[in-house]
């Protein structure tokens, strides 16, 4: 260990610290359990990726994520594995697919307890915990069906093992760089190339920053990389051996191509990741610059070093890098600021210390600003079904749920219904009806553009589901199909309705029998209905 480390004054003793100990993180974690039941699936998204876990248990097939049935590569498997196994144990509802991110945020969570206390010291480390375990990244992003906050935590305990790896001696720890080297495994696994980059930025430069670069020689390179390679490459090679494709696909066009190209969606100005922090630590991330601008200010003296301004170069490097790193494509994501939370909350920490520890009344205040925090994204959280309820189509695949059958076909026009798949528990494929070469054609940014990416994986699926208009004027002469489409459509799907028989109109969409299924009579099917009927109660009542 550097000497001056050693023989430099302690920090001030965090008074209200002790007192802390009271309010465990572990409440955090309930709360966040609790709230990830009290919603339905947000679009696009959430039905999107828990769609796709629900498919790769349906089927099988746990090399192949699936949007509709079709090869969806934009991300590698391991979210779509986490999700489809919590389904297994706990059934196919929202909560089930919450879970994995739940549980990763919990592992965000306790990597703050135990690298702040190691690095630092225990009141420190559990302030953090409780600052970060109150904010609307861990109450939101823990419990939103993403990629975002499996990546974010497998990220920040990869930095956190080299970091405790390369922290004391002349050589790194090889067990904590192992453990760090299998977590980047995981990051890869969970969305591609930045849970290996991402890591190797941070910790590389924080290692320059501070000296310590002959460390990086020392690393268990050859046991850590047979490691990671066991870990992370065999879904690579036997998914690219299946879709030879696939590599280019995945790291060219969606990791590559997102990160330095303009026609994608959601851009945003250089200075959004900075008001995402804010947002997402809030107000706990205006303390982590007060404690910014003091260290900046009083520019202690190398000798002067001590624990805690260790951890805090780490953590601002940590922060820069990676907010730059994102900062740099025109393309943002709120969910890509999740990774800095962990070092945002300590140096808000470190901020609430050098502002208010040893005053009166510190702690009170502290419990009330926390209850503050926890209240933004649980009131939030409650209000998301009235925001979202004009986008979603629960009340219509409810109504199907209880009158398809499981080999019924079901059209879909004018748009795609994410959540519907996933609350209905549909057994086949919807089958898409759009004009599909003037798709390609556009060449837009959404949803059409990743179903026809996924069809030329597989060509024959594809034909069998991304149908053209002509299609629904044969369809409304077969019996048993089903027909979805915006509730407001427009005149050219009102056209492509034509023929069909109305059953129900939901708050977006309304669904639609066929002519041949009408003409059999009134609807009294015998059929048990699709499993997303049982899951909401039975039977639906005839509207």
């Amino acid at each position: 260990m550097n000497p001056s480390v050693s023989l430099a004054a302690p920090a001030p003793a965090p008074t209200s610290g002790v007192r802390a100990r009271a309010w465990s993180p572990l409440g955090f974690v309930l709360l966040l359990a609790l709230l990830a039941a009290l919603r339905p699936l947000s679009v696009p998204d959430e039905g999107r990726y828990a769609d796709i876990g629900r498919w790769m248990l349906l089927s099988g097939d746990w090399l192949t994520p699936r949007l509709d049935g079709l090869p969806f590569f934009h991300k590698p498997p391991l979210t779509h594995w986490l999700q489809a196994a919590s389904m297994a144990v706990f059934g196919v509802t929202p909560w089930a697919a919450r879970v994995p991110g739940m549980l990763l945020a919990s592992l965000m969570l306790l990597g703050v307890l135990v690298a702040g206390r190691r690095l630092g010291d225990a009141a420190l480390a559990r302030r953090a915990a409780l600052m970060l375990g109150a904010s609307a990244g861990f109450l939101i992003g823990g419990q939103y069906v993403n990629h975002d906050m499996g990546v974010a935590a497998w990220i920040a305990s990869a930095i956190w093992c080299f970091a405790l790896a390369c922290w004391d001696g002349e050589r790194p720890h090889a067990g904590w760089a192992r453990a760090g080297f299998a977590l980047c495994a995981g990051g890869l696994l969970t969305k591609g190339l930045i849970g290996v980059a991402l890591p190797a930025l941070v910790i590389g430069a924080w290692l320059l920053a501070t000296r310590q670069w002959r460390k990086v020689l020392h690393l268990p390179w050859v046991s850590g990389l047979a490691l990671f390679a066991v870990l992370a490459l065999p879904w690579f090679v036997l998914a690219g051996q299946r879709y030879p494709g696939l590599w280019a696909y995945l790291f060219g066009v969606q990791q590559f191509g997102r990160y330095t190209g303009g026609g994608f969606n959601n851009p945003q100005p250089w200075w959004f990741y900075l008001a995402a922090c804010a947002l997402l630590l809030f107000p706990w991330a205006f303390f982590a610059a007060w404690d910014g601008l003091l260290r900046l200010r009083r520019r202690p003296a190398p000798a002067a070093l001590d624990a805690q301004r260790r951890l805090a170069v780490l953590c601002w490097i940590w922060v820069g890098a990676i907010v730059l790193f994102f900062s740099l494509p025109r393309s943002k994501l709120i969910g890509y600021a999740l990774p800095v939370l962990p070092p945002l909350a300590l140096l808000a920490a470190m901020g609430w210390q050098r502002a208010l520890d040893g005053r009166r009344h510190a702690e009170r205040a502290f419990v009330a600003v926390l209850l503050l925090a926890a209240a933004v994204p649980v009131a939030i959280t409650l209000a998301a079904p009235r925001i979202d309820r004009g986008r979603l189509s629960g009340d219509v695949a409810r109504v199907l749920a209880c009158r398809a059958a499981p080999t019924d076909e079901i059209y879909v026009v004018g748009g795609y219904p994410m959540d519907l798949p996933f609350v209905a528990q549909t057994q086949k494929p919807l089958r898409v009806v759009q004009d599909w070469p003037q798709v390609r054609a556009k060449a837009a940014d959404d949803w059409k553009r990743e179903l026809y990416e996924a069809g030329a994986f597989e060509p024959t699926a594809a034909a069998r589901i991304l149908l053209e208009p002509a299609a629904l004027a044969q369809a409304r002469t077969q019996a048993h199909a089903w027909l979805l489409a915006p509730r407001k459509a427009g005149p050219d799907t009102q056209a492509l309705i034509a023929g069909w028989q109305p059953v129900f109109a939901g708050q977006t969409w309304a669904l639609y029998r066929s002519a041949a299924s009408a003409a059999e009579g009134p609807e009294a099917p015998q059929h048990e209905g699709l499993p997303g009927c049982h899951a909401h109660g039975g039977k639906q009542r005839q509207p």
